[in-house]
């Protein structure tokens, strides 16, 4: 368990707090790019406590902005978008998409352009990678090296972004994608085959855990003896502090979730799915999304005041859970927390192992941070190859290490291993 204050040094994410001067300090999704078109509504963003706009100017690049004009502070959401700029309309201030005050109409014109030159507008460096709009909002003169994750060169075919909006913590975000241990329960519903066998996690709920350290991490091996010579393996790849790339069967799409800060009680879980061999042709909606909303996919969800919707008539005909989708499940149980959970009422076993990691890691870099201005996990170091990230679910023959496969190139004997299972496990629910 952690201490009260080690939970609010955790959690707490606004301006001039640890863990929100650490997070600010990496590239964060903000907001989906299609949302945003040439001249088109400017895009309201909350991220880390504060305000933003984010917008396309005329000629397709994008800005991002405080949210207060910096004249008399009105939403600059409200803004017009043109000229590759936005104009406040309450008095006609207008800002270029570089942050330059161009136009300040509400001044004597004999004073305007050296008026305007001593106004200083709050913007932020973008990228546009993988469908996402992704913003710095550290400290630092130049920002840090851009991830290049695998899927930022690929078309909007192949790369597809998705937003959950939770009531939550951002960290309860992470640590449910980091927890192995609950799939074989929480998921159960999902694991059963004809006749009521469990398989995958089902079949042994009770995970070993390995793991490799990596400049970035790590990468961690959930194992079950399925009790028949063979393994099953979830093997995760975490970029710390905030993504984690989740097992994925071979030749199947693939996913990496982040769970992103909007304040100290709300988060942004994203999943940004993509496959770098074939189109996705129809929307990820089998176990993952249900709400169809991309920019909030868990939007009729419910909530507490309705338990979330839970179905207790089809718990009694079998379903464990009684939420109606695979993902929805751990949306449940995170905001069934409460918005910001007390970690030192916790009572934490071995399965907890690989939460309990991380978080001494992220406390450690986030003061280390702070005294030296220092930053962990690889962040700056140009070796470090993102587009070799890649989560892998596998079975494979006892004795085998899972260190030496690779999800980028995995034995044809593994892949037909394991298919039989996952051809009945994507058909399921």
């Amino acid at each position: 368990m952690l201490t009260q204050g080690e939970n609010e040094l955790l959690t707490r994410v606004g301006p001039g707090s640890l863990m929100g001067d650490f997070l600010r300090e990496y590239w964060l999704p903000a907001v989906r790019a299609a949302k945003l078109e040439p001249d088109g509504a400017p895009e309201r963003v909350r991220l880390m406590g504060e305000n933003f706009v984010a917008f396309r100017s005329t000629d397709g690049r994008v800005g991002f902005f405080d949210e207060g004009c910096p004249h008399r502070c009105t939403s600059l959401a409200l803004a017009r978008n043109e000229d590759n700029a936005l104009t406040c309309i309450f008095h006609g201030w207008k800002i270029d998409v570089s942050g330059k005050v161009v136009e300040v109409p509400s001044e004597p014109p004999e004073r305007r352009a050296e008026f305007a030159a001593k106004v200083r507008v709050r913007h932020y460096p973008v990228r546009e990678a993988g469908g996402v709009i992704w913003v710095y909002l550290g400290r630092q003169p130049q920002p840090p090296r851009f991830y290049n994750w695998e899927w930022h060169g690929l078309t909007p075919e192949h790369a597809r972004p998705r937003r959950a909006v939770m009531h939550c913590n951002w960290f309860q975000g992470l640590e449910a994608v980091l927890d192995s241990a609950h799939v074989g329960f929480l998921h159960r519903a999902y694991q059963v085959k004809a006749g009521g066998e469990l398989r995958f996690a089902g079949a042994n709920p009770a995970p070993v855990f390995e793991l490799e350290p990596k400049p970035y991490g790590f990468r961690e091996a959930a194992l079950r003896d399925l009790g028949d010579g063979t393994v099953y393996a979830r093997i995760r790849e975490v970029v710390l502090p905030l993504f984690a790339f989740i097992p994925s069967y071979p030749g199947g799409r693939l996913l990496m979730i982040c769970s992103i800060p909007i304040d100290d009680e709300w988060n942004a879980q994203w999943y940004l799915f993509h496959h770098p061999d074939e189109p996705m042709t129809e929307e990820p909606r089998d176990l993952y999304l249900s709400s169809g909303d991309p920019d909030n996919f868990c939007s009729d969800m419910g909530s507490l005041a309705n338990l979330w919707h839970q179905d207790r008539a089809r718990m009694k005909e079998g379903h464990w859970s009684g939420i109606k989708s695979f993902t929805y499940e751990d949306f449940v149980c995170e905001e069934a927390m409460g918005p910001i959970v007390d970690r030192s009422r916790e009572y934490l076993g071995s399965s907890d192992s690989i939460i309990i990691r991380v978080r001494r890691q992220i406390l450690a870099a986030a003061r280390e941070f702070r005294a030296h201005g220092k930053l962990a996990f690889g962040h700056d170091d140009p070796s470090v190859d993102y587009s070799q990230v890649r989560g892998l679910a596998i079975r494979y023959p006892k004795g085998t290490d899972w260190r030496h496969i690779s999800a980028f190139a995995v034995p044809r004997e593994l892949v037909e291993l394991t298919a039989p299972d996952i051809r009945t496990f994507l058909t399921m629910g």
